[in-house]
């Protein structure tokens, strides 16, 4: 084997995945991709009865679905327990099916967890906020077992960055929310 591919697949062995519902992807994908330490962000849907749905079967609310991102991280670089507080940091874990103005179940606070330690990391994080008051309401995040992932539709797919010039939704809900995560998790973004 060659010393290139002995690299990439000694780093494909050294990720994990996590999986975070925030309400709408767009958001959430464009968040989790500065961080050093994430390979891969992928908007998705998990939690769901239906196989393969569509974005607009998912936004109907019925086929229970969230809205996700799956996210391929470096645990040498990045932790799951980092990755939790940015979850917690970037939406409002306290708002049953709902983010801002996107309303239905589609639009849940949900961990997906891939091991028994990410579940139980959930549990703990989840149950202290709510033991430290660390919200004006409880959180009422959802903490579920990772289930089958679909991956969204193409134009779905670094929707931020493709679209930050052209779509007014780039500019009035994505960009704010990526300000005050630079701002927070300053330590924590790529360097260029």
């Amino acid at each position: 084997m060659s010393t290139s591919l002995n690299t990439a697949m000694e780093k494909i062995d050294q990720t994990d995945t996590a999986t975070f519902g925030t309400g709408c992807f767009w958001c959430t994908e464009a968040i989790f991709e500065q961080l050093d330490g994430v390979v891969k962000v992928t908007s998705g849907y998990m939690g769901g009865t239906v196989k393969n749905p569509t974005y607009k079967e998912v936004c109907t609310g019925e086929t229970g679905h969230a809205e996700c991102v799956q996210v391929v991280y470096e645990p040498s670089k990045i932790s799951y327990d980092e990755l939790l507080k940015v979850f917690f940091e970037v939406h409002d874990p306290t708002s049953l099916n709902r983010q801002g103005a996107d309303v239905g179940t589609q639009y849940r606070s949900a961990i997906f967890y891939h091991s028994p330690e990410q579940k139980e990391k959930a549990d703990y994080y989840k149950a202290e906020l709510n033991k430290n008051g660390a919200f004006d309401k409880p959180v009422v995040t959802e903490i579920t077992s990772a289930s089958a992932f679909y991956v969204a539709e193409d134009y779905h797919q670094e929707y931020y960055q493709n679209n930050k010039n052209t779509n007014p939704y780039c500019s009035i809900v994505i960009r704010p929310k990526l300000e005050k995560f630079q701002k927070v998790f300053a330590g924590k973004i790529k360097k260029s």
